[in-house]
């Protein structure tokens, strides 16, 4: 027997309303979408709780109103659900407050009214999706400091070629030569690389800062010269810098890093119309009320602005800028490292920053750097030390012959007696034959065969007060109080100029002679 048609309707039009009413109080954010319009046919109190509109305001919208695909990848994302029984969609959702959520889509087809729709279920996971992100940036930055130890110490070995022969030229060249002034600017551009090689490994956290007390006016000032000679004339620069602002606790490779990064991005904004690059330094009061940062505490604050004239940014890329390997720059223009770093720098001082920008308006980042109340910066030219060198008889082990070529030279000039080896093994056979021959011994610790830090073990037990000396252009491992617990006098870190060398030298006989 068949139920009477008319029953058949009514329990139809039970079902239908029974489930709107569980669809309309559901916990979980539910929309019926016209898979033929892409119409939000009905939406349940949770979406409209997510989504920041009201259920009526969503029921005159199409879901491409809400999806950040465009119109063809929405409609092509509709004909999949409409084939398919059930689906599974990764979207990025517009809520009432232009914010933008990465959600979850469970899309099934049933019929409502005698119409078939898209039964979609909306899952909210952009907090699971921002760990992700934070983990894969994760991995990349140990990437990075894989990488940076690896080069380190190579290029570290060049550069303290380049150094040492321009420390020896500048020792024999006249104050009044011509060329003076070139071998000046070979020795800057070599212990800046320097620098920046340190600045590397510390932002991948192998190596520390050298943190001082500076006035940062003299710093920017040297990076807008640098910046000036590789920018077009198109771009004009405009300093306002004053003179009376108090000092910071920084790394000046940071501060000059931040400028750098700063005006290179400013630069590239304007690279195609021109413009003008405005670098502005001022001591400002943040008071516990201001709206500056709510992460600042209250007290003074060098204000650090860079402003440009060039395309700006939208909201959703500002969003971004700060995030390693985020960038808008074309292929080959860069990393998507720069303002990352810069973020890090200023975050780590205790520091804040603010951007201000429009698409097509220009941008303007604001940088709030804690003042230093007490001490004295360091914002003077570094006076050059006499040196004092000695007549110690020492074995010089490294096994790259331009580095033990030009260390020799250096203690020679110093007034030293060296033996030079270039393998480790070599090096303890010559001191077992004759251990009282050496005053001290001088070895780099990567070495193949045997290291530095295990040939001074040998060493020791062989004449347990030799002093010894290690030279390292980068390790994870080794570090002075490492060393002195092993009995080594001290720890030089290539490159390093005459001035350091002799110091460290005079330092370790003194203590050896009771000075």
């Amino acid at each position: 027997m068949t139920d009477h048609p008319a029953d058949a309707v009514a329990a139809l039009r039970k079902s239908e309303e029974r489930f709107r009413s569980i669809f309309q109080h559901h916990a979980a954010v539910k929309l019926l979408i016209d898979p033929e319009t892409g119409d939000i046919v009905q939406a349940n109190d949770a979406a409209a709780q997510f989504y920041g509109w009201s259920c009526t305001e969503l029921m005159t919208m199409r879901i491409q109103d809400i999806n950040t695909l465009t119109p063809e990848q929405v409609k092509k994302a509709m004909a999949e659900a409409r084939s398919l029984h059930r689906t599974y969609f990764e979207f990025r959702h517009r809520l009432a407050n232009e914010s933008v959520r990465d959600v979850e889509v469970y899309s099934s087809r049933v019929e409502v009214d005698g119409k078939e729709l898209l039964h979609s279920i909306v899952h909210d996971v952009t907090s699971r999706k921002q760990a992700e992100e934070r983990i894969q940036h994760a991995q990349k930055m140990e990437a990075i400091g894989t990488l940076a130890g690896g080069i380190a110490h190579d290029f570290n070995n060049i550069l303290f070629s380049i150094i040492g022969h321009a420390d020896l030229l500048l020792e024999d060249t006249p104050t009044d030569s011509p060329d003076r002034k070139s071998l000046e600017q070979i020795h800057i551009g070599a212990t800046r690389a320097k620098k920046l090689v340190r600045q590397i490994l510390a932002f991948s956290r192998q190596e520390k800062n050298e943190l001082a007390q500076i006035k940062i006016q003299p710093i920017v000032k040297e990076a807008l010269k640098l910046i000036r000679s590789t920018i077009p004339a198109t771009i004009a620069i405009q300093q306002e810098l004053l003179s009376d602002c108090g000092p910071v606790e920084a790394d000046p490779v940071q501060i000059h890093q931040i400028i750098m990064n700063l005006a290179t991005n400013a630069y590239h904004a304007m690279a195609e119309t021109g413009g003008t690059l405005t670098v502005s330094l001022k001591e400002i009061q943040v008071e516990a009320t201001d709206p500056v940062s709510p992460d600042l505490q209250p007290g003074p604050y060098l204000c650090l602005s860079v402003t440009d004239t060039g395309t700006g940014m939208d909201k959703a890329t500002v969003e971004k800028i700060f995030d390693p390997f985020f960038t808008t720059k074309k292929k080959g223009k860069g990393t998507g490292m720069g303002l990352s770093v810069v973020h890090g720098i200023v975050t780590a001082m205790n520091g804040a920053i603010q951007v201000q920008t429009e698409p097509g308006r220009g941008t303007t980042f604001h940088l709030f750097l804690p003042v230093v109340e007490t001490g004295t910066a360091d914002d003077a030219p570094l006076i050059k030390e006499s040196l004092v060198g000695g007549t110690e008889h020492i074995l010089l082990v490294d096994d790259e012959k331009p580095v033990i070529a030009i260390e020799k030279r250096l203690l020679s000039r110093l007034g030293y007696q060296v033996t030079s080896c270039n393998d480790s093994m070599d090096a303890l056979e010559m001191f077992r034959a004759d251990p009282d021959r050496f005053d001290m011994v001088i070895s780099d610790i990567a070495m193949p065969k045997m290291s530095g830090d295990k040939l001074a073990d040998e060493l020791l037990k062989i004449r347990p007060e030799i002093p010894i000396l290690l030279c390292t252009g980068f390790s994870e491992t080794i570090t002075v109080e490492k060393m002195a617990a092993a009995g080594v006098k001290g720890l030089l870190i290539k490159p390093f100029v005459i001035t350091d060398l002799d110091k460290k030298l005079r330092d370790i006989f003194g203590q050896r002679n009771g000075l």
